[in-house]
C-alpha cells in the first residue's frame, strides 16, 4: 500500500508497528522443508532449465518496453567510451591499463611509459590480450590481478579468473618477452594469494588438497615455495584451524632487516599477526581488530578499529599507529621501543584508507562523507603531516603511485562531476593528467545532502540528485541507493562513468527526470568503525531502521511518494532491500536486488557464507532469534502489498551462492507477485564480465524501474 502525502510522524509510526508485528510474526519454523532447495544446485540441468525460462521470461517482459532499447545503448556508449578514465596501476616507470571496448569486452592489458602518460600522452603498448587468449584456450578468462617481483618489475603473477568467479588461475609472466613463462610458477583455478620473496620464491596459500580449505572455502595453509621444484615440497609457513577464515603472508624488504608477516583471519574481522622468524611463527600482541596496512621503515603501519591499552598506553579507536614488530612480539624477544600515533580521528574527521609506501604514507579521510588527503613524511625523528590541495567535496581515491619515489596519482569526482585523474609529484604539486568527459547533462543536475533522524535518534546522512527544476510535489520518480555493512563506505560518484554505485544511471535516470538518493546507513564506513560495529549481529536492524527513515525524510520532504520510490541495494545491500521491501512495503513502488544474501538460515552453509558470521551471526545457535526478525526468505509470506521486484545475480559467483536469488524468486512468484529475474551466467560477484553483459542488465533494471515508478 501507499500512503499519500501528508503523514503525521504519529501515522508513520502506527503503521510501521503494525507492519513489523505481521512482518515478525510471518517467521516459519527453522525445521520447515525447503521447497526450493533444489536451485542451490548451481549447475544442475533442472535449475539451469529454471534460470534459462526466466531470463527468457524478463527479456521478452522488459525488452519490448519502448525505453529499453535507448538505456541499453545509452549504458553501452558510456561505459565503452574511448576517453574513459583509464583505471591504473604503476610497475617501475610504466602505467598499466586494461582497456576494454567493444571489439575487446575482456580487454587488454597495456602499459605506457610513465613520462608519456604523466603528459597526457601516452604511448600503448600491448602486455597481454585476454580476449586473444579467451579465444585460444576456449575459456572466458576474466583478468583479477598482476603480481609483479619488485624493484625490477620483469616477472608478475598473473591470475586469471574464469568467467569472473573469485577463484583463479595462476600463471608466471614475463614483461620483457610478453609472455608467459614456461615451467614458471603455475598453479590451477582456485581461491588462493600469492606473493613474491625474491625473484625465484613465492608465498602462496592455496587448495593444496584434501583438508587444506577452511570451512569458509579459502586456504587455511601458506606456504613457501621455491622456483623447480614440485608444489608438493613447498615449505609450509603457518596453518590455520578450518573454523577460521583464511590465511595468508606477505614479505617486506626493509633496507636492514627483512620482515615476512603472517596474518591468519579468525573471522571476517578479526585476526592473528605473526612474524616468521628462524622457522617459527611469533604471535604479535595487537588487538584482534586490528589491520596493519604495510610496513614502512622497518615499522607496522596498524589502524585500530577498537580502542587498544597496551603498556599502560591508551590509543583510540580509528587511530593510525607505526609499531615496532619487535616491541610487540609475544615472545621473550620483546624490545622496547616507541609506539607512534600518526593519526587519530576526532568528531568530525574519519579515517578512510590508507596508503603505505616506501618512505611515505598516504591517509584519506572523510568529513561528512566528503574526502580529503594527507602525506606523512619523516621529519627527522618525528613524522610531517600535510594537507593535499584538493577540492573539500567530492571522492578522493588512490589510483597508483611509485613507492620509491613517493609521486602519485589520485582519482577525484562528484554525483556530477567528472573523474578527474590527477598527478602529486614529491613537492605535493598538484597537475590535472586528464578528466573525463561528460556522459550526461550534469549542469542541470544539484546534489543536496540532508539527514535523518532513525528510530534511535540517530542522524543518517544521505545525498539527493536531481536536476535543478525539480519540483517537490511527491511525484518525481526516485531511486534510493545503499549497503549498509562490512565497513563499506559510500561515497559520491560520478553518475556515468562506472558501476560504483547504481551502474551508469546518468542518461537512464537522471536526464529523464529521475532522481538518485543514496543513504549512508548505519554499518557502512562511513563514520568510522564505531558506525559501522553500532549495526553488527544483533543490532542489524538498526540498518534497516536507517533505510526506511531515509525514505520516510523523502516523503516529508516531497521529493517523492512510496509509489514513486524505488530502491537498490547488492549483496549485503540486497539483503538490506529484501529485508525492508518485507517490513515496509508501504514505502516503496519498486525493488532491484542485486546479488543478494535472502536466505540467513543457511546463508553460512552457501559457498564463502560461513566467512560472514561475525557480521550477521550463527543461525545454527541463539543468533538465530535475531537473525529470522529480518531474513527475508523465512519472512516472505502470501498475500501481503509488496512492490514488483528484479532480482540479478550470476550463475559463477562463488561468493554469494546465486541460490538465494533464484529461492526467493521462485517462492515469490509461487505467491503470486510480480517479479523479474535475470541471472548471467557468468560475471562471478560483480554480476557481469564484460560492458555488453553490464548494459543489458541495467537497461534491465532501469526499464523495470521506470516501468513501475512512472
Amino acid at each position: 500500500m501507499s500512503i499519500p502525502l501528508p503523514i503525521s510522524a504519529l501515522v508513520r509510526a502506527v503503521v510501521a508497528s503494525a507492519l513489523l508485528v505481521v512482518y515478525t510474526a510471518s517467521s516459519v519454523s527453522a525445521n520447515e522443508a525447503d521447497p526450493y532447495v533444489w536451485l542451490e544446485e548451481i549447475q544442475g540441468d533442472k535449475a539451469l532449465d529454471w534460470v534459462q525460462a526466466q531470463n527468457k521470461t524478463s527479456q521478452v517482459k522488459l525488452g519490448k518496453h519502448p525505453l529499453y532499447d535507448q538505456i541499453y545503448a545509452d549504458a553501452l556508449d558510456a561505459l565503452t567510451r574511448t576517453d574513459k578514465l583509464p583505471e591504473i596501476t604503476q610497475r617501475g616507470d610504466w602505467i598499466y591499463y586494461l582497456s576494454k571496448s567493444t571489439e575487446h569486452p575482456r580487454g587488454v592489458l597495456q602499459r605506457s611509459p610513465l613520462a608519456d602518460f604523466k603528459q597526457g600522452s601516452p604511448q600503448w603498448q600491448t602486455v597481454l590480450d585476454i580476449d586473444a587468449l579467451s579465444a585460444k584456450e576456449n575459456q572466458n578468462w576474466v583478468l583479477q590481478e598482476m603480481v609483479c617481483h619488485a624493484p625490477d618489475n620483469k616477472r608478475c603473477l598473473v591470475s586469471l579468473s574464469p568467467g569472473g568467479t573469485d577463484a583463479s588461475e595462476l600463471r608466471e609472466f614475463d614483461l620483457e618477452s610478453m609472455r608467459f613463462v614456461k615451467d614458471g610458477f603455475t598453479l590451477p583455478t582456485a581461491k588462493m594469494s600469492a606473493s613474491w620473496v625474491n625473484a625465484d620464491e613465492i608465498i602462496v596459500a592455496t587448495n593444496f588438497g584434501a583438508d587444506s580449505m577452511t570451512e569458509s572455502g579459502y586456504p587455511r595453509t601458506v606456504k613457501l615455495w621455491k622456483r623447480g621444484t614440485p608444489l608438493t615440497s613447498a615449505m609450509p609457513l603457518f596453518t590455520t584451524p578450518a573454523s577460521s577464515v583464511s590465511v595468508a603472508a606477505q614479505y617486506f624488504k626493509h633496507d636492514t632487516t627483512p620482515l615476512m608477516l603472517i596474518t591468519e583471519s579468525l573471522s571476517f574481522w578479526s585476526r592473528r599477526y605473526y612474524l616468521h622468524e628462524g622457522g617459527k611463527a611469533i604471535p604479535l600482541e595487537l588487538p584482534d581488530l586490528a589491520a596493519v596496512e604495510g610496513v614502512v621503515d622497518g615499522e607496522l603501519v596498524v589502524s585500530l578499529k577498537r580502542d587498544w591499552v597496551y603498556a599502560g598506553q591508551h590509543y583510540k579507536l580509528g587511530t593510525v599507529l607505526l609499531v615496532p614488530p619487535h616491541s610487540v612480539r609475544s615472545d621473550s624477544a620483546v624490545t622496547k621501543a616507541k609506539i607512534t600515533v600518526l593519526m587519530e580521528p576526532d568528531a568530525t574527521t574519519v579515517i578512510d584508507m590508507v596508503v603505505v609506501m616506501d618512505k611515505t604514507i598516504l591517509i584519506t579521510t572523510l568529513q561528512n562523507v566528503q574526502s580529503q588527503i594527507y602525506r606523512f613524511s619523516r621529519d627527522g625523528a618525528s613524522w610531517r603531516q600535510q594537507k593535499i590541495d584538493l577540492p573539500a567535496s567530492g571522492t578522493i581515491t588512490f589510483a597508483a603511485g611509485d613507492k620509491t619515489s613517493g609521486e602519485f596519482f589520485v582519482r577525484y569526482e562528484g554525483f556530477i562531476t567528472p573523474p578527474t585523474l590527477l598527478f602529486i609529484d614529491d613537492k605535493l604539486t598538484v597537475s590535472t593528467v586528464r578528466q573525463q568527459s561528460a556522459t550526461f547533462n550534469s549542469e542541470a543536475m544539484k546534489v543536496t545532502q540532508y539527514f535523518a533522524e532513525s528510530a534511535d535518534g540517530t542522524k543518517v546522512p544521505y545525498f539527493v540528485v536531481m536536476r535543478k527544476d525539480t519540483k517537490l510535489n511527491g511525484t518525481n520518480p526516485t531511486l534510493m541507493f545503499s549497503y549498509g555493512g562490512f565497513r563499506v563506505s559510500l561515497t559520491p560518484s560520478y553518475s556515468g562513468s562506472y558501476e560504483a554505485l547504481n551502474g551508469v544511471y546518468g542518461k537512464a535516470w537522471l536526464e529523464r527526470g529521475g532522481v538518485f538518493v543514496l543513504a549512508n546507513i548505519r554499518g557502512g564506513g562511513e563514520y568510522g568503525p564505531a558506525w559501522h560495529a553500532a549495526a553488527l549481529q544483533e543490532n542489524k536492524l538498526r540498518s534497516y531502521e536507517d533505510f526506511e527513515a531515509v525514505a520516510e525524510d523523502l516523503i516529508k520532504r516531497g521529493i517523492t511518494r512510496a509509489k514513486h520510490l524505488g530502491i537498490e541495494g547488492r549483496s549485503n545491500g540486497g539483503l538490506l532491500v529484501g529485508a525492508t521491501m518485507l517490513r515496509r512495503p508501504d514505502l516503496y513502488g519498486a525493488v532491484i536486488c542485486g546479488v543478494p544474501l535472502l536466505d540467513m538460515k543457511r546463508y553460512h552453509t552457501l559457498l564463502a557464507g560461513a566467512s560472514w558470521m561475525a557480521e550477521y551471526g550463527d543461525p545454527d545457535t541463539a543468533d538465530w532469534e535475531f537473525i529470522r526478525a529480518y531474513s527475508p526468505y523465512q519472512n516472505l509470506r502470501a498475500k501481503m502489498d509488496y512492490p514488483p521486484v528484479f532480482f540479478f545475480t550470476s550463475t559463477l559467483d562463488d561468493r554469494v551462492h546465486p541460490g538465494h536469488a533464484r529461492k526467493m524468486a521462485a517462492k515469490m512468484m509461487a505467491y503470486g507477485y510480480e517479479v523479474d529475474y535475470y541471472e548471467n551466467t557468468e560475471g562471478g560477484h560483480k554480476g557481469s564480465a564484460t560492458s555488453d553483459q553490464l548494459a543489458k542488465r541495467i537497461a534491465l533494471a532501469y526499464t523495470h524501474l521506470w516501468q513501475h515508478l512512472k
